[in-house]
């Protein structure tokens, strides 16, 4: 019955089908006839294997597709705008406590997690390790006597500890820039908000109300731009600080490194400016003052705003007042104090003199040592140089008496060298010394060329006593003589070197094997160096790398510290040692950075010493010289010493002037070098309009500096055979100097001088570099 009324039933057995979506639950169970089932099969697959079909049942997907997104698409937006029916508007608390919540995340959230992020990030160093400019000390050989000083821009700081600042000061300090500073945290939030809503609105005086330790903070570690990004920073490095070290530590730091005005840094240098004592010295209203002009020192200055000082130092005993400091009985009977003018400011020992080159030697050594500027500046260092104080004295007062009564226009050098070490005792390169240096300046050298030539023909075999034709000679067309004709027919190299015979050594350079290349050669090895700042090319040669004959007679150019330090290793029986100025190096908390002592050397030392001429020959050198000194107008040493030296005076162009002179000798503890000429090529003239010679003028500078650094010393004497004089053999045509000692270089006075026939004319020296270059090359390895 069951089976035969689900087969047979119709709409009318189910009344409800027309309603729409009805489903007759009956229906729902009804199990599918098999063989229709098979058959909707069949025709599924007939569909899926015809392509049309295929097509057409893909096209019909993507319609349903579309459709079904198309539905989905409607109900979201059916429901969204069912959503903005139910959904109520925002009352005005809600958007105050939304606005709230940005503000603070922004304003206060984020800044807190940057201020942990920087503060754990940030590393304090320990007080002793804050790296700080002050200025280095330039001391002579004895270690006391001040030659000059390295100051940095920020850096005439002399750092004191806190206890030898008196109280009163120190509260003055705290009253002026933070009463609170042994109780805060080491920042100011209201200063940081101040700042911030100061550069926000643009204003000139973003900043300010910063604590004593945010000042050393932002002088010691960071710049002075005006950004919340700075201040930020500044707040959190202080408040690490404060945690980290103590308020005395940071007191004592920020007194040694505030600027107070008149280009002093730190509360010494200051206490010197304003009232030229030591800080123990100061009283209570000098430390106002000092504590006064803190804020802002330019506006503050006591030469053109005293008004606006005195107000700011009551305004500082006020605050000691209120700090429970200063009674006010003791306020009220505090006088401003008297200030020293400008003008009366103790001054420092700068680089303004002669002394001004010796500084530009001893920075070029330091460097060429392995020190930085960071050494230099910060390092409070102790540099003790190879000056020696009586030499250095004995140099500069010569020069300065000597041309006292000469023309403006001449300029002198002095170097003086210690054979034994290769140690620098005097040095003068000029009296300004900022300006060129002329102990660097490659000049030509005239005849103190010619001992060189006396070395090379030793070394081929030619003996000092060799006999040699000084009559006149003809080389290229060019008639090479003696001043005023002078000669000694055949006569030996050491008596031509004593009356610095051009004739007997240009022969002597033309006799040798490859004469120019072997004096330049042996001159190297004395100590000229192969490459000298501001000659281009090889030393001692022409561009092609060869010298003409020429050299003999001083034609290339020397500069005089290398004149001094060649002429030290014939001293030195022909051992070469390195010219140098710096002795020792010492930071300001002991720490040596450089010793050249020989016990305990310390730091990049110099070359060793070499034995470059044999001592056979350098002695024998020696001995030839042993005569010039009393020859040349009668300038020996004093207390009889014995010295080994040689004039030399080169010719302005083809006249018949002079245009350099030279006096360069040695005993066997010191060898000085001296040049005078122009800083132009000119006529090189004295006071009284006579032509300069080498036994003149340069020769008096000369002694009166080796017997100044002399002065005291045990008179050595040289461990060199004497020089036999064989008896001169006059050459025909020739005639003889007259008796007394002649001097070639100083012809006497009283005597109508004769018009001396054409020299070899040498090319002049180059013109000397551009005003406020120190020297030619600066910047060079310097002397070797």
């Amino acid at each position: 019955m069951a089976s035969q009324r689900g087969r047979g039933r119709s709409d009318e057995d189910v009344p409800y089908t027309s309603i729409a979506g009805f489903r007759d639950p009956l229906a729902s169970h009804k199990e599918p006839v098999k063989g229709a089932a098979r058959r909707a099969q069949a025709a599924r697959l007939a569909a899926t294997d015809h392509p049309d079909d295929k097509a057409t049942a893909r096209r019909e997907q993507a319609a349903r597709s579309a459709a079904t997104d198309s539905d989905k698409g409607a109900a979201r937006r059916e429901q969204s705008a069912r959503l903005d029916t139910d959904r109520k508007p925002r009352t005005r608390g809600q958007r105050i406590r939304r606005l709230l919540l940005a503000l603070f995340l922004i304003f206060v959230c984020v800044p807190a997690l940057l201020f942990v992020a920087v503060y754990w990030s940030s590393e304090i160093p320990e007080p002793a390790e804050v790296a700080v400019e002050q200025p280095a000390t330039v001391l002579a050989s004895d270690g006391t006597t001040v030659l000059t000083k390295f100051i940095p821009p920020q850096g005439n700081r002399i750092p004191i500890p806190l206890t030898d600042v008196p109280y009163p000061v120190r509260d003055a300090v705290l009253a002026a820039e933070d009463r609170t500073f042994y109780t805060n945290a080491g920042y100011s939030t209201s200063g940081f908000l101040r700042a911030a809503r100061d550069n926000v609105t643009g204003q000139d005086n973003a900043g300010g109300g910063s604590t004593i330790t945010q000042q050393y903070v932002k002088n010691a570690f960071l710049s002075s731009e005006r950004t919340i990004t700075r201040k930020m920073r500044e707040l959190i490095i202080a408040a690490k600080m404060a945690r980290q070290w103590s308020k005395d530590e940071i007191l004592s730091a920020y007194l040694n490194t505030i600027y107070y005005g008149r280009g002093a840094y730190g509360i010494a240098a200051a206490s010197k400016a304003y009232f030229a004592k030591p800080v123990p010295e100061l009283t209570l209203a000098e430390g106002a003052v000092l504590a006064a002009v803190i804020r802002s020192p330019s506006v503050l200055d006591p030469e053109n705003h005293f008004d606006q000082l005195r107000a700011r130092w009551q305004y500082v005993l006020d605050g000691m007042v209120e700090m429970n400091v200063l009674a006010p009985g003791d306020r009220d009977a505090t006088v401003f104090p008297p200030i020293i003018p400008l003008d009366e400011i103790p001054g420092e020992a700068v680089a303004l003199g002669p002394e001004g080159h010796i500084r530009t030697q001893v920075l070029r050594e330091l460097r060429a040592a392995g020190l930085d500027d960071a050494d230099i500046n910060t390092g409070a260092l102790q540099i003790t140089t190879t000056i020696d104080a009586a030499a250095q004295a004995g140099a500069v007062d010569s020069v300065r008496e000597r041309f006292s009564w000469q023309p403006p226009e001449l300029r002198s050098a002095v170097v003086s060298i210690d054979p034994r070490s290769g140690a620098v005792r005097a040095y003068y390169g000029g009296e300004d010394g900022t300006g060129f240096d002329f102990a660097q300046a490659p000049l030509q050298t005239g005849s103190a060329f010619k001992v060189f030539a006396l070395v090379a023909a030793q070394q081929q075999g030619i003996p000092v006593t060799r006999a040699m034709d000084s009559s006149p000679i003809t080389d290229r067309g060019t008639e090479i003589t003696n001043v005023e004709g002078d000669s000694c027919g055949r006569c030996s190299l050491a008596e031509a070197l004593k009356r610095s015979l051009n004739t007997s050594f240009y022969r002597l350079t033309m006799t040798m094997a490859d004469g120019p290349r072997s004096i330049a050669d042996a001159a190297h090895l004395a100590g000229i160096p192969e490459y000298i700042p501001g000659v281009e090319g090889v030393s001692l040669a022409e561009p092609d790398g060869y010298p003409l004959n020429g050299i003999v007679l001083g034609q290339y150019l020397v500069r005089p510290i290398d004149m001094a330090s060649a002429y030290a290793t014939l001293a030195a029986s022909g051992v070469y040692r390195q010219p140098y100025f710096v002795q020792k190096v010492s930071t300001g908390d002991g720490r040596v950075l450089l010793d050249r002592g020989p016990e305990t050397p310390v730091g990049r030392q110099l070359s060793e010493p070499e034995q470059r001429i044999t001592a056979a020959i350098a002695d024998a050198t020696t001995s030839a010289m042993l005569p010039i000194a009393n020859y040349s107008n009668g300038h020996g040493l004093a207390d009889g010493r014995q010295s080994a030296s040689k004039t030399g005076t080169t010719q302005l162009g083809e006249t018949k002037d002079n245009k350099d002179a030279w006096m360069v000798g040695y005993t066997p503890s010191l060898s000085t070098a001296v040049w005078v000429g122009t800083e132009h090529p000119q006529p090189l003239r004295n006071g009284r309009g006579g032509a300069i010679w080498g036994s003149g003028l340069p020769a008096d500078i000369w002694k009166q500096t080796m017997d100044a650094a002399l002065a005291g010393t045990p008179v050595e004497q040289f461990e060199v055979q004497p020089i036999p004089s064989p008896p001169l053999v006059p050459s025909p045509g020739t005639r003889t100097p007259p008796s007394g000692g002649f001097d070639i270089f100083g012809p006497p006075t009283n005597s109508p001088r004769p018009t001396p026939p054409p020299l070899i004319i040498i090319p002049p020296a180059p013109t000397p570099a551009v005003p406020g270059e120190l020297f030619p090359g600066l910047g060079g390895e310097g002397p070797r």
